[in-house]
């Protein structure tokens, strides 16, 4: 009865130190990708979609749309895919919302391109790969530091060359989206390595 109850015990400890040492990974990806320089003057920026409430983008979305925006100011040849659909409780899509966003900080309508029928990451990347017009070799995927290794990880499947453009993950959302994102960075691999 004690050799069966260490053995539970220790079969547990090996679980919860290979799932520890397997978090640890995923955020050194997380990190490396949300550390790098953005290189200047790229030809396009795809600005990933989040929660819209009502009209106003969430906190982590602001920080997307607000990196954007910067860059934009400071490279006036690039131009910018906003990417998303409408929403639960969503009273105007995601691109929408950047569009708009982007406008109040002086960024050229005639800069912005709308992609808003996207409801994840893989249809962002997807559908704005087909908006981005010929000529324009390389790129920028803009979203916050968390999900930034993904996103990137996808638009390179898709056949896209580009980097990304971190944005800040507001400290009130860091527990939450770093969680749902190790799951999500777990589902993609599943899907790229075991069932594509």
């Amino acid at each position: 009865m004690m050799k069966n109850r260490k053995r539970v015990f220790l079969l547990i400890g090996i679980f919860v130190a290979l799932g520890l040492i397997y978090i640890g990974i995923l955020q050194f990806k997380i990190s490396q990708y949300s550390h790098k320089e953005a290189p200047n003057n790229v030809d396009y920026l795809i600005v990933l979609g989040a929660r819209v409430k009502g009209t106003v983008p969430s906190l982590s979305f602001a920080s997307r749309i607000n990196a954007a925006a910067e860059y934009l100011k400071n490279n006036k040849d690039t131009f910018v895919i906003a990417s998303g659909g409408k929403g639960p409780g969503e009273d105007i899509s995601e691109a929408e919302s950047i569009r708009r966003e982007l406008i109040k900080q002086g960024i050229n309508k005639n800069r912005i391109i709308l992609e808003n029928q996207s409801t994840d990451t893989y249809e962002n990347i997807n559908f704005s790969k087909k908006l981005i017009p010929k000529g324009a070799a390389y790129g920028l995927v803009v979203t916050n530091t968390f999900h930034l290794y993904r996103a990137v990880s996808i638009a390179r499947d898709y056949g896209l060359d580009v980097q990304g453009l971190p944005a800040e993950t507001p400290w009130i959302a860091v527990v939450k989206s770093y969680s749902r994102e190790y799951l999500a960075i777990t589902k993609f691999y599943l899907k790229r390595y075991i069932f594509n």
